[in-house]
């Protein structure tokens, strides 16, 4: 079992250009990241007394982001350790098990039950390619699971035999499918996901879908225990659909499919009501566009009625869950915030819970998780400014949060504030919101240098939530910005359409740099010490931004696309993009994916920027970054590029290189700032941080 136990010592340097310097050590350090926690999927008991959760911690050992089956009462209690190296816990229909995936002694996928009055663990199935969707049966006998199988495969060409004992290259692989690769898996051999079924008490997993498709969870068994539920696209041509699926049912006993939906667009989702005669899923239009509504829809289990019953929330929903027979609930991001929506038969949505949040540690991104119990007991993972996710219930009318996770580490630190701030747009006077976070020890009279951080998506959203990275920039004494600009999710589809076919744009940075203007009017900005970064389509509009401004002293674009023409044809999510977020293919306008890139803007940069990409990188690979990187080398402005070992397109994945990510940028940043004396200290603003040297 890994121990749970804070580490403080870190072992070894973190960044090998960039040591890291001493720190007051009531601020949030580097080596804080290893320390912090928050609980994730949270599942309430049938009898609505107990609540499973992940509790997720950093281990400085392995470097790894570790997960652990806690469990807690309703009421209140001292939490207590279920089983370590586990997730996907589901409970029994009965109570009295549970079942949750794991690694057996061969370090294989495994899935494993628990009694959980006596502890007694079974390994119910070991797997070479994991299992996802975890679904009890409704008489507790069988367990579903969705898995990868590998698709049969034969050489193209027929080799010579190779005499014996020859070294020989390895031979070729040959790829024929539209999808052949995937950021964080890299090159992919064929395989297809499929539903399983399992006896509960262990046994062989039993195949129950067949055809080269992927066969979606979550899976929902019916009452009757006969089929199952699931989605999938098994339409010809899939590979090249994207917003496309239906719901079908599989027989248990034959095997046989039933296609339960059939419209155009995508269902996904599917949900047995307890009573099992309804079916709700999430719903969504198939149309050409960056992004679209996202609904609650629920059907008869006998194929009729089928109705929306959230057409009137101008916000995307996701996570649906039965509350009783009569009443669904959903998760949506509303204004930063991600909330918990209930909506009747009839088409009434209230909101039932706010605050839900904390499951990202890097950013400060909407998040969070939720479960419902049949008598309306709510559990979520509760976040805030200031602390990751704890676990939060509300029974009856009674609210109340069951752990403090991160109480023994930030109880003792001194946190950046963080504070909302609302302006418009120099654009079009569009309103934007927004978020500004003031270092520990603030003094509103005097000057402080800014650093603009832009979010990725771009069709995302931040909140007021804790964030690691911008905690890490509060504490080395910068005031952090960030924005929610148009195309931002959380605020209605006409919003976030404001930026269809074109990102980046002079119009999102007239977000941007309003903000920065907002942020100067309030007095305690200097003027002179401006950074801007941001990852992914966050380092596009970095760089976008530097090739229309001069007015920060360094920038960081991190993960970003520079040149569309080239992007597109080389990053795994090829199909989606050219379909979604643009008006044609790029053999056939090559000017608008030319006019939408950075590098059509590198002439005018003058701003040093550095480049920090994965070196594994699928989604927007380093030779994106590469060519800024070059580009600017030629037009002799000061450039760095940082590349991420082993690292695809979530840079900040493992512990050590959030830290790496943070500490190169604000060693680059600190190598840029004005505001300091011969001596390296820090001048106008008074704030105590220590030189950290250049990478």
């Amino acid at each position: 079992m890994r121990s749970l136990f804070r580490a403080w010592v870190l072992a070894g340097p973190l960044i090998a250009a960039a040591p890291l310097a001493a720190q007051d050590d009531t601020t949030f350090s580097a080596e804080d990241v290893f320390a912090l926690e928050y609980a994730d999927d949270p599942r309430i008991s049938p009898d609505g007394r107990t609540v499973l959760f992940v509790r997720r911690s950093n281990d400085i050992m392995s470097d790894r982001t570790e997960g652990a089956i806690w469990m807690v009462p309703v009421v209140g209690g001292e939490p207590r350790l279920v089983v370590d190296g586990a997730s996907q816990a589901e409970w029994s229909p009965d109570g009295r098990r549970i079942v949750y995936s794991g690694r057996d002694s061969n370090d294989r996928a495994a899935i494993y039950t628990r009694w959980m009055d006596s502890g007694q663990v079974q390994q119910v199935a070991s797997l070479d390619s994991g299992a996802s969707s975890l679904a009890w049966s409704p008489d507790g006998r069988w367990i579903a699971f969705t898995s990868n199988v590998d698709a049969e495969r034969k050489p193209l060409a027929k080799m010579p035999k190779k005499p014996e004992g020859a070294k020989w290259s390895a031979a070729v692989k040959v790829i024929d499918h539209a999808q052949f690769r995937r950021d964080g898996r890299g090159f992919l051999d064929p395989a297809f996901r499929h539903v399983f079924v399992v006896p509960a008490n262990g046994g062989t997993p039993r195949k129950l879908t067949q055809g080269d498709f992927d066969h979606d969870g979550p899976l929902s068994w019916s009452r009757d225990g006969r089929s199952i539920y699931f989605s999938a696209n098994r339409n010809e041509g899939w590979e090249l659909q994207t917003v496309e699926s239906d719901i079908y049912t599989v027989d248990v006993g034959s095997g046989a499919l039933s296609q339960f939906t059939s419209g155009s667009g995508a269902e996904g989702n599917p949900q047995v009501s307890p009573d099992g005669g309804r079916v709700a899923f999430v719903c969504m239009p198939n149309v050409k566009r960056p992004v679209w509504q996202i609904d609650v829809c629920v059907k008869n289990a006998d194929g009729s009625g089928a109705r929306n019953l959230t057409q009137s929330l101008d916000r995307e929903v996701g996570d649906i869950r039965w509350g009783g027979n009569r009443a669904i609930y959903f998760t949506f991001d509303d204004r930063g915030e991600k909330k918990i929506g209930r909506v009747s038969l009839d088409g009434r949505v209230t909101t039932v819970a706010e605050g839900l949040g904390g499951t990202t540690l890097g950013r400060p991104y909407t998040s969070g998780t939720y479960d419902v119990a049949a008598n309306g007991t709510l559990a979520w993972t509760a976040g805030t400014s200031q602390r990751p996710a704890d676990l939060a219930v509300r029974s009856g009318n009674r609210s109340r949060q069951l752990t403090a996770l991160n109480e023994d580490l930030l109880a003792h630190r001194t946190l950046g504030e963080v504070h909302e701030i609302t302006y418009n747009s120099s654009f079009d006077g569009t309103e934007i919101q927004g978020w500004y976070v003031t270092p520990p020890g603030f003094d509103p009279g005097k000057k402080y240098p800014l650093i603009l951080e832009i979010h990725g998506g771009p069709h995302a959203a931040y909140g007021p939530h804790f964030s690691a990275e911008v905690q890490r920039y509060a504490a080395e004494g910068y005031v952090v910005f960030y924005d929610n600009h148009r195309g931002s999710t959380s605020y209605g589809e006409d919003f976030a359409l404001l930026l269809e076919h074109k990102y980046s744009s002079e119009e999102d940075a007239a977000d941007h740099m309003s903000g920065v203007d907002a942020m100067i009017a309030k007095g305690f900005i200097d003027e002179d010490n401006l950074f801007v970064t941001g990852g992914s389509a966050g380092g596009i509009a970095t760089a976008y931004l530097v090739g229309l401004t001069d007015r920060f002293n360094a920038a960081v674009a991190a993960k970003p696309v520079i040149n569309w023409l080239s992007k597109t044809l080389t990053a795994d999510s090829y199909i989606f993009q050219t379909h979604h977020q643009f008006p044609a293919l790029p053999w056939e306008d090559p000017m608008h994916y030319w006019k939408r890139s950075p590098l059509s803007l590198v002439g005018n940069v003058t701003t040093p920027t550095m480049l920090l990409t994965g070196e594994e990188d699928h989604r927007t690979p380093i030779t994106e970054s590469e060519q800024f990187y070059q580009a600017l080398k030629l037009r002799g402005v000061d450039t760095m590029l940082i590349r991420v070992p082993g690292s695809s397109h979530g840079i900040a994945a493992r512990p050590s290189r959030l830290i790496a990510k943070t500490e190169n940028i604000l060693a680059w940043f600190d190598r840029y700032r004005t505001d300091k004396d011969e001596s390296g200290a820090k001048g106008e603003s008074g704030v105590a941080a220590d030189e950290v040297s250049t990478p």
